[in-house]
């Protein structure tokens, strides 16, 4: 296999995605286009918040930045790493001053909304250095976010911020309520409009629904829990079915075991990287190794727009033929891959046109592939499978990882388990709870007034 050549691949971030918004997404789209309100999108596993920030990408009238809290999440999005972006130090900010350079200070000064993808994993003392280093480049320091808009999108009951070392963790035990970005001090002053997709795209049936939503607020009763061992506890096909598993080494250990078994000799793609990555955060493998039977799962969705795509993320095939190009077999249909290309961005402010510029810094070209006999339960995060076995292992360690992994199945007759869950393995972070619990986020439809935070001004 040829190493990917980059000036022959089509960059797959440029072609805006065709889904048509359903009536509660295009409402909170005209809620984030049409005021200047700061908002949070949130809602289930499928509930299309990815196709919403897409569409909000492409179709926006202002002038928007997207940041993301880590770099495969700003990737994912055709973002900026928030650190970068902001140019905020690694670790707690606290009360340090923020140094700003004119480029800087202009940058800001030229945004208009400020939209945080995976804003779960942001902690509340870098939602409040966002609101800090907008006032103090826009010289409005008595105004939240020196009155930029602020757009949240992601989900509190699927990914949580990732505690630091015990000085962090005591640092946030004394100045905050809990590490979440919704217990920022910001929000004592600021509103938030919150509203939460309710219609679930990714499973047509109701009962499942109602299963996953008990999983998704640790409500789960003994009827569906052994509703979902039921259903979990007979035994997987042998091919087409996905292991998501707790634990890095035991995803590794899976695919590394099944490629060896299979005969034929490897055939290796390494990737093109181009520019600044800052580390190695890339989104896919950086070697990749495929031999013919390798059971794949796609990382993006296909780039085809004739025709409808052939293949979306979390897509799961098996490679039928290996030469400058991929050929993978889904559902019995072959396809061609070709290497796909990941953008790096960086936002700048153009003192001629007076406008933001979004710079593309770095590439990453690899086949858009993984091997997918297992992966983690985090990086199957906004996949869809029809099939999974899923393994959590001696224990769950994280809150909201049994759903996570559960919520990306298309129905219950794909689940699998490695072991009978149990109550322990419902985990939901009680700050969580005290957040949703509160003035109850809105439906969008009808639309509802801003709502605010629990305890923060009207």
């Amino acid at each position: 296999m040829s190493r990917p050549n980059p000036s022959k691949v089509p960059t797959v971030s440029e072609i805006p995605s065709e889904i048509p918004l359903s009536r509660e997404q295009a409402e909170v789209f005209q809620a984030i286009e049409g005021t200047r309100q700061n908002v949070f999108v949130t809602g289930r596993a499928g509930t299309g918040k990815s196709t919403l920030l897409n569409h909000l990408s492409w179709h926006t009238s202002k002038q928007i930045v997207i940041a993301a809290p880590t770099g495969v999440a700003a990737l994912n999005v055709g973002g900026q790493t928030i650190h970068s972006l902001f140019r905020l130090p690694i670790g707690v900010i606290a009360d340090n001053a923020i140094d700003q350079s004119d480029q800087v200070r202009k940058l800001l000064n030229t945004i208009d909304t400020v939209v945080i993808d995976e804003v779960s994993m942001v902690n509340a003392d870098l939602m409040d250095a966002i609101d800090r280093s907008l006032r103090q480049a826009r010289q409005r320091p008595n105004d939240t976010f020196g009155g930029a808009q602020i757009v949240l999108f992601g989900d509190p009951y699927q990914l949580a911020p990732v505690p630091g070392d015990s000085d962090e963790r005591a640092y946030f035990a004394d100045n905050y309520r809990s590490m979440w970005f919704f217990d920022a001090k910001v929000w004592q002053a600021a509103d938030l409009r919150i509203f939460e997709l309710t219609e679930v795209h990714r499973q047509r049936d109701a009962d499942f629904k109602h299963m996953l939503n008990a999983v998704r607020h640790g409500q789960v009763t003994a009827e569906i829990g052994g509703a979902l061992n039921a259903a979990g506890a007979r035994t997987p096909p042998s091919e087409g079915v996905i292991t998501l598993a707790t634990r890095n080494d035991a995803v590794n250990r899976i695919n590394a075991s099944a490629l060896k078994r299979l005969s034929g000799r490897a055939r290796t793609a390494k990737a093109d990287v181009t520019g600044d990555f800052g580390g190695r955060t890339f989104p896919a493998d950086e070697v990749l190794e495929l031999k013919v039977g390798a059971q794949v799962m796609f990382l993006r969705n296909d780039s085809q727009q004739d025709g409808g795509p052939r293949w979306v993320n979390g897509s799961i095939g098996t490679v039928t033929r290996v030469e400058s190009t991929v050929y993978v077999d889904i559902d019995g249909e072959t396809h061609e891959v070709e290497p796909a290309v990941w953008e790096k961005f960086k936002y700048t402010y153009n003192p001629t046109t007076k406008k933001l510029r979004k710079d593309v810094v770095a590439e990453f070209t690899q086949f858009p592939l993984r091997l997918a006999w297992a992966v983690t339960i985090h990086k199957s995060q906004g996949a869809t499978y029809e099939r999974a076995v899923v393994d959590l292992g001696a224990r769950v360690f994280s809150p909201g990882q049994t759903y996570v992994a559960l919520s990306r199945l298309t129905s219950l007759d794909g689940l699998y388990l490695t072991r009978p869950l149990r109550p322990n393995d419902m985990i939901v972070d009680e700050n969580v709870r005290r957040f949703m619990r509160g003035p109850r986020p809105a439906a969008p439809n009808p639309p509802a007034p801003g709502l605010a935070l629990p305890g923060t001004a009207e």
